[in-house]
């Protein structure tokens, strides 16, 4: 087994982020409310914009306390009573489940996001976008990046002005991103971060956790993180073991993980596990694993 457990060193455990701050002249951000082992510190949903009505990007989870959190931060950081619209980096209910707060707060509103079918009804009628879609408002000027791996409807968004981008969970702020088995999809997320990579990129607005000042190195450090867990899944499944299911392979491989993460773990190490089944590198019998 490679004695290097993880590229990716930081964490979400005790992670603390404020309610609300103002990050730049265009860019500000409301906390979800919504701290848990996987979404860390809460969701961060932002402010986008000059004006008086800026954009909301995501919607943070329902949490009953959010939309006059929401409102306070409109006015203390942008002077504002209104919104513009909702757009949504996809459909997971931590990002979506706080439209219907926003809309009952605000006033009906347009919702952009890619559709994914059967995921999208918590957002409502929603108005459908994709890559390289363009959302303009004052100060501000948004384009959709496809970017699905993480879920298959998942868009960042390149500010254009500040040459930010807006990651969702596709690159989060410490820690590393879960890839789920039934819905996620690891090579499309490789792909995803390399087109993240080769963006004119100053700064990462990410979905948990703090802003990261170092777009380029972090995505890099995304990239080797997983080259690093394939690596380690083939070493696992060839150590002569035998045939492994994937609680196996997370017990070999994630030793300084605490074990309530395991499960998680274990969701992330059969996306890698499908990709390698797809490569022609492993083989699949009865959820137990090995070389092919």
């Amino acid at each position: 087994m490679s004695k290097q457990t993880r590229v990716v060193t930081d964490s979400m455990i005790g992670l603390k982020m404020p309610d609300y701050s103002r990050i730049s002249p265009r860019v500000a951000t409301v906390l979800g409310q919504n701290p848990s082992p996987f979404t860390g510190p809460g969701t961060n949903t932002y402010l986008v914009g000059t004006s008086k009505r800026p954009i909301l990007l995501d919607t943070g989870q329902g949490v009953a306390i959010y939309p006059d959190l929401l409102e306070t931060a409109l006015k203390e950081l942008s002077g504002a009573t209104e919104l513009e619209r909702i757009v949504l980096t996809h459909a997971h209910v931590d990002h979506l489940g706080g439209v219907k707060q926003v809309t009952e707060k605000f006033g009906e509103m347009e919702v952009l996001k890619m559709p994914w079918a059967g995921h999208d009804a918590p957002a409502g009628e929603i108005s459908a976008i994709g890559h390289d879609a363009i959302v303009h408002t004052e100060g501000a000027t948004l384009r959709a990046v496809f970017t699905p791996g993480h879920a298959p409807d998942h868009l960042c968004y390149y500010l254009e002005e500040e040459r930010a981008v807006f990651t969702g969970d596709v690159v989060l702020g410490a820690g590393t991103t879960v890839i789920p088995d039934d819905t996620g999809n690891l090579g499309e997320y490789m792909d995803s971060l390399r087109r993240l990579l080769a963006l004119d990129l100053e700064t990462i607005y990410p979905a948990h956790g703090p802003v990261i000042r170092n777009p380029k190195e972090k995505i890099g450090e995304y990239i080797a993180h997983r080259e690093l867990r394939e690596r380690q899944v083939l070493e696992a499944l060839g150590d002569g073991a035998g045939p492994l299911d994937a609680m196996a392979i997370v017990k070999k491989i994630y030793v300084d993980y605490p074990e309530y993460l395991h499960a998680a773990a274990a969701s992330s190490i059969r996306s890698h596990l499908k990709k390698l089944e797809r490569e022609g590198r492993v083989v699949e019998h009865e959820k137990r694993w090995s070389l092919n």
